[in-house]
């Protein structure tokens, strides 16, 4: 009971609280009385001060270890604004010079400083294990301690080297903490920093004020969201965005339409990044648009919304970003945008790393990809991955939950995964299994002999993905798990096994399919309109079918097919916001301003008379107003075509890859500009190939890349790309 008091008397003199929060007192308790302690603690519980606490109290200097130097600014700032003596806290970092750290050893050896914060890098430097050897320390800190888990979402390399220096310097408890991990995280952890006999404290992953959401992304992703944020007023977001790039063109796109938004990335200098997480902090800016390099140790307490206008590389990730909306208790809604296409290319980054670590990547892509796509209570699946049961039946608070769908008996088909399970020794992963269900051969398959098996085959009557819904519906109720060491390899349960010798009633809801949507659009006219994420049935359907019909007519008189005059994408756009002026017709996504010269006349009067008529209040501050200068690299591309620099030659001088540089031309000829290749395709190509593939898209009818290249397969996509390229640029421009 006195130690209890005299905790609660320093927690209030220290920091003017009155009471712990969830496992505070325990985890304190533990480190005071010299354990090692393991803290998995979600973002907003109160981890820091689990160690600043027990610091202040103890005898000797507390060393944090901690990734980030800004982080650690921000807690030496904060230490000093609860002491009347600076030196209580320091850190140790490169940013400090010569005179600096002479002040931090002479206020450490007077023994001032009570908490000591170094990067991992500084620890290992052999003047700093030197002087720190002959310093009283009270424990080490290892914040952020995912970082030395290679399945961590922040692996750092050098967090690998902790337990071997600590070593070096002295051997004193170690409290380790993190925000996120999955039960394989934790074992490495633990396993890493020799800390097997810790005390594990674990508060809940359920942050039950938050709301989850996936939407599909397609090509009305920007209007979503800008039509989102206004909807939100003066309320504080995040939108996080996978490359710098995105994040600047984006922070525009928002500018340009009255949104209060700024950029965050590594990229920028030191001082602009800091400036704009004030003005955010501050409240001078509404929306940070950023990339993951924005976030950590921000402790902004009323962001209401997180938007990923990129779906992130692994769960634990995404639970963190989502993370720093609602940490007051009030609203927070988590909005990500996902497409089978944006996996897809995260996937083909990590090419040329080491397999080892391509292995892992597509391990926890594929938990991203099983998250996104599930028809399943979203809160349970996200708490199921950080080891977390979660029982209740409905959270009511995720799309998923909210917009329930019908579930079917599949009882029969569990027997027939246990089955294949058992048939592969419990050695394979989901995908693997899958493959082995529907009878695929691939040259693993082959390899192991596991085609000539009994159970090869024994679920093709369904489709992969049905495989892969039962899998994970199997996992989240606990009738598999995935093996901690091997991660990923599927073992059957005790309750598996028991449902084995006495099945019961299993159901499960068939997972979401997430097509491309702007591949939908464009392989014709399409009648479907305001499809998940499309432009949430706000398209006209009237005005949308006069103006097929006027697209029809033109087409017929110009003898060109109807998609070459705008994309059906683009009359979806202008049936929703009604543009009734050439300039604001080129503010429709694919309409540039030679298009909107060249037919935009007749399809503005359309617009405007039967607005007219109708007595149609237009959306006009709603309208997406795109940047007026879209894209530098566009102009200077178009610049460099006209002097005829070589296509090839031009990508390697703007550091991008041919496939990059086609997509900017073909974005450029789509929105009316028109340009001339013929110089680079007489260069490169045989003139009856370019003959032929150009009368194909002359005589077809919808604008389909991928079946124009299943009908011309004889020619490479490359040529068929660069011929569409200028099909368009001759007959829509």
């Amino acid at each position: 009971m006195e130690k209890q008091d005299i905790l609660h008397k320093r927690l209030k003199k220290y920091f003017g609280f009155d009471t712990f929060k969830g496992n505070q007192h325990s985890i304190i308790n533990s480190i005071l009385s010299g354990k090692d302690t393991f803290v998995l603690m979600p973002t907003g519980g109160g981890k820091s001060l689990c160690y600043q606490l027990p610091a202040l109290m103890m005898e000797g200097t507390a060393i944090i270890i901690s990734p980030l130097i800004a982080l650690m600014k921000n807690q030496v700032d904060a230490m000093r604004s609860y002491s009347e003596e600076d030196g209580i806290a320091h850190f140790l970092n490169s940013s400090l010079n010569k005179q600096e750290i002479e002040q931090v050893k002479k206020d450490i050896l007077s023994g001032k400083t009570k908490m000591l914060y170094v990067a991992p890098e500084s620890l290992t430097k052999p003047e700093n294990v030197e002087f720190l050897r002959n310093i009283p320390i009270s424990f080490y800190g290892v914040d952020e301690a995912h970082c030395i888990s290679e399945w961590g979402h922040d692996f750092r390399p050098e967090y690998r080297r902790i337990r071997p220096i600590i070593g070096e310097i002295c051997t004193r408890p170690i409290i380790a903490l993190t925000a996120t991990a999955t039960p394989k995280v934790q074992h490495d952890i633990q396993k890493n920093l020799g800390m097997n006999e810790a005390a594990v404290f674990k508060s809940s992953f359920n942050r039950s004020n938050l709301y989850y959401e996936v939407r599909s992304k397609n090509e009305h992703v920007d209007r979503e969201i800008i039509k989102y944020i206004l909807s939100q007023g003066r309320k504080s977001g995040i939108v996080y965005c996978l490359s710098r790039k995105k994040v600047d063109d984006f922070t525009g796109i928002l500018q340009a339409n009255n949104i209060s938004a700024l950029p965050y990335h590594a990229g920028m200098d030191a001082a602009t990044r800091s400036n704009n997480q004030d003005s955010f902090l501050m409240e001078k800016a509404d929306v940070i648009v950023a990339t993951i390099a924005f976030g950590m140790g921000i402790d902004k307490p009323d962001v209401r919304y997180v938007i990923h206008y990129d779906i992130p590389k692994s769960l634990e990730g995404y639970y963190q970003e989502t993370g720093r909306s609602g940490r007051d208790g009030g609203e927070g809604r988590c909005i990500a945008f996902y497409s089978p296409k944006d996996l897809q290319k995260l996937e083909r980054f990590m090419q040329g790393k080491p397999v080892s670590e391509q292995e892992i990547g597509k391990q926890l892509l594929l938990e991203t990809a099983a998250y996104a796509e599930t028809s399943v209570c979203r809160r349970k699946m996200l708490l199921h991955y950080f080891g977390e049961d979660y029982n209740e039946v409905n959270c009511e608070h995720c799309d998923n939950c909210l917009n329930p769908k019908k579930k079917v008996e599949a009882k029969e088909l569990l027997i027939t995964v246990l089955e294949a399970i058992i048939a592969l020794k419990e050695k394979q992963k989901a995908d693997y299994l899958v493959d082995f269900l529907i009878g695929k051969e691939t040259s693993d398959i082959v390899t192991y002999g596991h085609h000539e098996l009994e159970e090869f085959g024994s679920g093709s009557d369904e489709e992969s993905s049905t495989w892969e819904a039962l899998i994970r519906q199997a996992l989240l109720d606990n009738y598999l798990k995935k093996e901690i060491e091997n991660y990923g390899i599927l073992k059957i349960t005790k309750k598996g096994k028991d449902f084995q010798k006495k099945p019961v009633s299993f159901k499960v809801t068939r997972d979401d399919e997430y097509e491309d949507d702007m591949t939908d659009m464009e392989n014709g006219d399409s009648d479907v309109m305001g499809s998940a994420g499309g432009s949430g049935g706000a398209a006209d359907p009237v005005l949308f079918s006069m103006m097929k019909d006027l697209r029809k007519k033109i087409s017929k008189k110009l003898n060109v097919p109807p998609y070459v005059i705008f994309q059906p994408s683009s009359l979806e756009a202008m049936a929703t916001s009604y543009p009734i002026t050439l300039d604001e017709l080129q503010n429709i996504p694919g309409v540039g301003a030679g298009k909107a010269k060249r037919y935009g006349k007749e399809f503005v009067d359309l617009i405007k008379k039967h607005v007219d008529e109708n007595d149609i209040t237009r959306p006009e501050d709603l309208r997406v107003k795109t940047v007026a200068n879209k894209s530098k690299l566009k102009v200077s591309i178009v610049q460099a075509i006209d002097r005829k620099v070589a296509l090839d030659d031009l990508a390697e001088s703007k550091g991008i890859d041919f496939n990059e540089m086609l997509s900017e031309v073909e974005a450029i000829v789509y929105s009316g500009t028109k340009i001339n290749i013929d110089y680079f395709l007489n260069e490169v190509m045989d003139q009856d190939v370019l003959q032929d593939v150009y009368n194909y898209f002359k005589e077809t009818e919808a604008d389909d890349l991928e079946k124009a290249q299943a009908e011309l397969s004889e020619y490479t996509d490359t040529e068929i790309r660069l011929v569409r390229i200028k099909f368009f640029s001759d007959m829509a421009n």
